[in-house]
């Protein structure tokens, strides 16, 4: 019987829950010093000077640098070139002006990590303020002194499509058209461990940096590339991460500046950054304006739909400037559609740098989509969910291709939705609702619905999406894999040994899993875009089964056989002779006279495009506007499940990530670009006590993309809940004339949307 899709116990967990992991911070560095930054406390300044005198005297302090201290290392361009503004490069220590509050502007080097926050209070910035441009909309219209890089002639930094021309006559015909301006809010990735760093350089003049990361080997591009060397002179390894949710993808001007340090002064140096610096610094997400518009016939069949971006990329555009790419591949999302467009435009404003957050992109294209479907369901009068019925695309499982160049490989979006409506008990939950608003309820009812699909694994690599495997058994008859992925707690430790297992009968606690080290493991894509299973998987199993391929040519010349006479007997991990099973020979013998050792890469024909339907239940205090949600049911559907507890653990993490954007997360600042959320204290987010215990529906609907039929599961709950819940919310109050409210729904603005509403007549 074959291990996969059973609830195998993560085999990470031991470890974690006992010795405990070991991340950057608790590396163990013989003399290092510690690296501060000072950061910049206006948004938007000249700077006139930086004076580090007093803090060269203060105890424990080694050194003090400015930006003119690092004027020879390379700018931070912007990624995507030739989409994105070129001239909108980033300085590792600011030197001329500061864009947002929390960028570093000077680096104070301590002896320890309690002399550092002192010191760094004892340095003197002149600042000449500029006018600071914090909203969407201004930074688009600036001009003069309110453009922060004034050679790239406006705060655009990129655009998709032309507004110019979108269609003039798209909504002709239509019986109802309904648009309105919606907020897809700024959050905070806020991961568990904070940004760090530490770093060493060897006699040999290489550099050994131990940073968090999704990707080692794309840090080290990164890293290298700040720094002005050759990744051959550069190793990097990762530490255990304690979250990412797509934030630590890459390098940091601040994890160079920690390398540069180190190599100034001739000694280890090191960096791990407070929660304040984390809100402050560490990229953001979201942070989109959007306008939906969306018209069809009164009885729910939607005939055409536009989405109009506005992204604020924040002070620098990282990734999060190219996001509205992915928000405009997917704007349709499971709908058939038959007039459909998108535009975006990216602008810079004096805030964090916006970057990945889980989904990235994918799911501001269903909330905008979602949201559109029940502001069309209330203008038309016909159920949310007979709105989607109507709309959905039909089931496939051949590619299909949107307007839009997304090529859907299979899906089932109207089983998903059906599954949802009927694990939900949808028909009485609208009795109960009718009831209480006939009752005239203080606490009323929502039940909001979304259907999704999303892009995972994509990649620009020539010839498809790849990774690469390694598998060696060893003649104790263990076996070694290493891979290109890097897992964070998403468990391919467990995973990963199973798929080796299934293939050559070695237990999984006999399998170890090796990641995370430019040296050992020189190729790799890491883990983001929810495609490790499919292409990381696909490749542990792709190397098992070719081992088995040399393993069959050695056992065939050990017992003098024709190779095709040979079975492998996985249950004991051996080849025997064909109707001899006591003429055998297992693995682990066949390793002992020359490594047994096999490294494959994977390649996939495209991305895969996981789907989903949530169904979320809310009650709205009408008195105070208090939201609490009690039920999410989810059908997430990604394929073959290798793993049923792991896929639920990914689930239940993406909802909760969800909902807490629906309802309470939200970066701000105010008009001066100050940030009011820099605390815990000032930014919530769900805990286990905020949500209810998730509801969750099984659905498998194969790919062809890869043996394993797997599509990626990491961003799928985060993806569906957060329209789903919002939703619901807004679902509550529609009989009391309610028809939006921006996320997150705080009992603030529910109360001020009861009391603008018009009643529905």
């Amino acid at each position: 019987m074959s291990i996969l899709g059973t609830r195998v116990i993560r085999s990470e967990d031991p470890r974690f829950l006992t010795t405990g992991g070991v991340y950057t911070d608790d590396m163990r560095l013989p003399g290092a010093c510690h690296v501060h930054f000072v950061r910049s406390a206006i948004a938007h300044a000249r700077i006139r000077s930086v004076d580090v005198s007093a803090a060269l005297e203060a105890p424990g302090v080694i050194a003090a640098f400015t930006g003119a201290d690092l004027a020879d290392l390379p700018m931070a361009a912007p990624p995507m070139a030739g989409l994105i503004n070129a001239q909108m490069g980033q300085p590792l220590i600011a030197t001329d002006v500061v864009r947002y509050v929390g960028e570093p502007l000077a680096v104070v080097v301590t002896e320890s990590h309690y002399q550092g926050e002192d010191a760094a209070d004892l340095i003197d910035v002149d600042y000449d303020a500029l006018p600071p441009v914090v909203d969407m909309a201004e930074a688009a219209a600036g001009t003069g002194d309110r453009v922060l890089f004034p050679a790239a002639g406006s705060n655009v930094a990129a655009t998709f499509g032309d507004a110019a021309t979108l269609a003039a006559d798209l909504f002709d015909g239509c019986e109802v058209v309904v648009s309105r301006t919606i907020v897809n809010q700024r959050v905070a990735p806020a991961p568990m461990e904070t940004r760090a760093a530490a770093a060493v350089w060897g006699a040999d003049g290489r550099l050994a940096a131990w940073i968090p990361n999704p990707g080692a080997q794309g840090t080290r591009a990164a890293l290298a590339g700040l720094l002005g060397i050759d990744q051959a002179a550069l190793r990097v390894i990762t530490p255990d991460v304690g979250g990412a949710f797509g934030a630590k993808f890459g390098a940091d001007p601040e994890h160079a500046v920690v390398c540069w340090v180190a190599r100034r002064l001739g000694r280890p140096a090191r960096w791990a950054e407070t929660r304040n610096e984390n809100l402050l610094g560490m990229t953001h997400g979201r942070a989109q304006r959007q306008t939906i518009t969306i018209g069809g016939s009164r009885d729910g069949k939607v005939a055409a739909y536009r989405l109009e971006i506005l992204q604020d990329s924040g002070a620098y555009p990282k990734f999060g400037a190219f996001l509205p790419a992915l928000t405009i591949l997917m704007a349709p999302g499971p709908y058939a559609i038959p007039r459909a467009e998108a535009v975006a435009t990216s602008v810079v404003t004096n805030t964090t740098p916006v970057g990945a957050y889980r989904g990235a992109g994918r799911p501001e294209a269903t909330a905008a989509v979602e949201r559109a479907m029940d502001l069309f369901a209330a203008e038309t009068g016909v159920d949310p969910a007979e709105v989607r019925r109507k709309n959905l695309l039909p089931p496939f499982t051949e590619p299909h291709t949107t307007a839009f160049g997304a090529v859907y490989d299979s899906g089932d979006y109207t089983a998903a939705l059906e599954l949802a409506l009927v694990a939900a008990g949808y028909e009485d939950l609208r009795r109960e609702q009718a009831k209480r608003r006939a009752d005239g309820d203080v606490i009323q009812l929502g039940i909001g619905l979304s259907c999704y699909v999303e892009i995972t694994g994509p990649g620009a690599e020539e010839g498809g999406p790849r990774e690469n495997a390694t598998v060696e058994v060893h003649p104790d008859g263990s076996a070694t894999i290493l891979t290109g992925t890097s897992p964070h707690g998403q468990g391919h430790e467990t995973v990963w040994a199973m798929l080796a297992s299934d293939e050559l009968g070695i237990p999984v606690d006999k399998i170890t899993v090796k990641w995370g080290d430019t040296d050992l493991i020189p190729e790799g894509g890491g883990t983001g875009g929810s495609r490790s299973l499919q292409q990381g998987g696909a490749a542990v199993q792709q190397a098992s089964r070719e081992l088995l391929g040399v393993a069959r040519q050695r056992a065939a010349g050990e017992m003098e056989a024709n190779p095709d006479d040979l079975v492998f007997d996985a249950g004991r991990s051996a080849f025997a002779v064909a109707g001899d099973p006591d003429a055998s020979v297992p693995l682990a013998r066949l390793a002992e006279r020359e490594r047994l050792v096999v490294r494959a890469v994977f390649s996939a024909p495209g991305p895969t495009f996981p789907f989903g339907a949530h169904v979320a239940v809310t009650e709205v205090d009408t008195e105070t506007g208090r939201a609490v949600l009690r039920r999410v049911v989810a059908v997430d559907d990604a394929g073959t499940v290798i793993n049923p507890l792991l896929a639920e653990g990914q689930r239940h993490g993406g909802i909760a990530q969800g909902a807490a954007q629906a309802l309470l997360e939200e970066v701000i600042y105010d008009a001066e670009g100050n940030p009011l959320t820099a605390t815990f204290a000032d930014y919530p987010f769900v805990t286990a006590t905020e949500v209810p215990s998730f509801e969750l529906a099984a659905m498998e609907t194969p790919t062809s993309y890869n043996p394993l039929g797997a599509k990626g599961i990491g961003e799928a709950g985060t993806i569906g809940s957060t329209p789903a819940v919002q939703n619901a919310v807004i679902d509550a109050l529609a009989h009391l004339g309610v028809r939006h409210i921006d996320m997150p729904a705080s009992p603030r603005r529910v109360w001020q949307a009861l009391r603008s509403a018009q009643p529905k007549t």
